[in-house]
């Protein structure tokens, strides 16, 4: 236990001090409370001797906290009103030495136990504040595919604790190891955004680099500071806290924390803060990057690994864009496989399912780099021509249909089956003047072949 320091008050007989002395207490002697008043954050315990008349207001209210053992010379309490509404103030009167000494350590008892109580009730109290965050936080997790919500509900939560100015996310680049600005808050220019830090620049990349955390209370004494950020940003840079995110020992990024309020520096008990969160905002990069992974992975048809609907409709969308700013044309082509019925009767669905694959190698093969091939369902596929008139969409689908009817399919599992296809096409900004009226034309110019004639190409005009 640490020594303790006791202030004695007032006219006490020198046997007192040297067996609190004895009993490993460190003793200060003040002949008035006047005396003792300068020194009073020094003081675990006061003892007040016999004297009361320099017991006065200033020093009732400058000792509050302190535990303090007033001795009475009369035995009357009259005048230690003040004392006695304060918590661990204790009036004795003609109290032996050895009283005294049991006074003392039982007062400094009850302060440690009431210290430890306040401490657990402001740890339960964060405790509740901390777990209230966080289950917010996997609120988030769970139902944010934005990267910027996740990360911007995390550091708002640490500036708040922190005291920060601003703040900034940066994520690394796989491809580059670059440090790229994800998101800046607080007096931050906005075309930071998305400014990228070389490996091991500023204080930032360093941090990224060493996968440790650091605090730099002055940045004009530190080599590692970029002055270029600075510039950037339009913030006057003087204090920075950094922490990497890091999971399964690789950085994926860092946060930072600039310029506390009111001119302080960062201190060790805020880095504590913020590495707390550190292991939430590796969680929202981890989560929210493996949703993008398996975005696009379902972007693809499990059977014929070709594009499937969702990613037709994106290109879709994508090209009619890019038709009406630069002044083309994009052309769609809807494809049906003739009988195809018959041949998962006669065959079986599981020789249908190779049919399917080989026409889908067939498309590829027939078509350029740009183009998108799409199973949009069963036996039907989609094929998007960019910067192709109707004209030139109707000369492809003829060359495709050609193909398909010439082709043998399933040569090496000998059933050597022959097969034919119906087109139909239709053209923006030609022949339709939205997507949805884009996709109706060449459906429906599909179905009119299929019930003609089949194995033809049709466009309606």
């Amino acid at each position: 236990m640490p020594e303790k320091t006791i202030f004695l008050i007032g006219p006490e007989p020198s046997s007192l001090r040297e067996l609190l002395a004895a009993q490993g207490y460190q003793v200060r002697c003040f002949s008035s409370s006047q005396a003792a008043l300068a020194a009073l954050p020094e003081a675990d315990l006061l003892i007040l001797g016999r004297d009361h008349r320099e017991l006065f207001e200033e020093l009732t209210r400058a000792a509050r906290g302190i535990p303090k053992l007033v001795v009475s010379a009369d035995g009357s309490t009259r005048k230690l009103g003040p004392w006695l509404r304060q918590p661990l103030a204790f009036p004795v009167h003609e109290p032996s030495d050895k009283d005294i000494l049991a006074y003392a350590a039982r007062l400094l008892k009850e302060h440690a136990q009431m210290e430890r109580a306040e401490q657990m009730r402001s740890s339960m109290t964060t405790m509740k504040e901390e777990l209230a965050f966080f289950e917010q936080m996997n609120r988030v997790l769970t139902s944010s595919r934005d990267i910027n919500e996740a990360l911007c509900t995390i550091m708002r939560r640490v500036k708040d604790l922190t005291g920060a100015e601003a703040w900034s996310v940066l994520l690394a680049d796989e491809s580059s190891g670059d440090l790229v600005f994800e998101k800046t808050v607080g007096k931050m220019k906005r075309k930071i955004k998305k400014f990228r830090l070389k490996p091991g620049e500023g204080i930032a990349g360093w941090v990224a680099q060493k996968g440790v955390p650091a605090v730099v209370s002055d940045i004009t004494k530190d080599p590692r500071f970029s002055k270029r950020v600075d510039r950037i940003s339009h913030v006057n840079t003087r204090t920075v806290m950094s922490a990497p995110i890091v999971s399964q020992g690789k950085v994926l990024g860092v946060l930072e924390l600039i310029n506390k309020k009111k001119g302080d520096a960062f201190t060790e008990r805020d880095l504590e803060i913020l590495m707390k969160f550190v292991n939430q905002a590796a969680l929202a990069v981890e989560k929210i990057a493996l949703q993008q992974k398996l975005e696009e992975l379902a972007i693809t048809d499990d059977l014929t690994n070709l594009f499937n609907t969702r990613y037709l409709n994106r290109s879709i969308e994508n090209e009619i864009q890019r038709s009406n700013r630069y002044n083309t044309s994009v052309s769609i082509i809807f494809m049906d496989i003739d009988h195809f019925k018959d041949i998962n009767d006669t065959h079986g669905h599981l020789v249908g399912s190779k049919v399917l694959v080989e026409i889908g190698e067939l498309l590829i093969t027939e078509l350029r780099s740009v183009d998108i091939v799409a199973r949009y369902g069963g036996d039907e596929f989609v094929i998007v021509l960019p910067q192709t008139t109707l004209h030139n969409a109707l000369a492809i689908a003829e060359r495709i249909r050609k193909s398909v009817e010439s082709g043998v399919f399933l040569v090496d599992g000998g059933y050597n089956l022959t097969i034919t296809a119906s087109f139909g096409v239709a053209s923006y900004p030609e022949s339709s003047r939205s997507k949805e009226e884009l996709m109706r034309l060449a459906d429906e110019s599909m179905y009119n072949v299929k019930h003609r004639t089949r194995n033809g190409v049709y466009a309606i005009i």
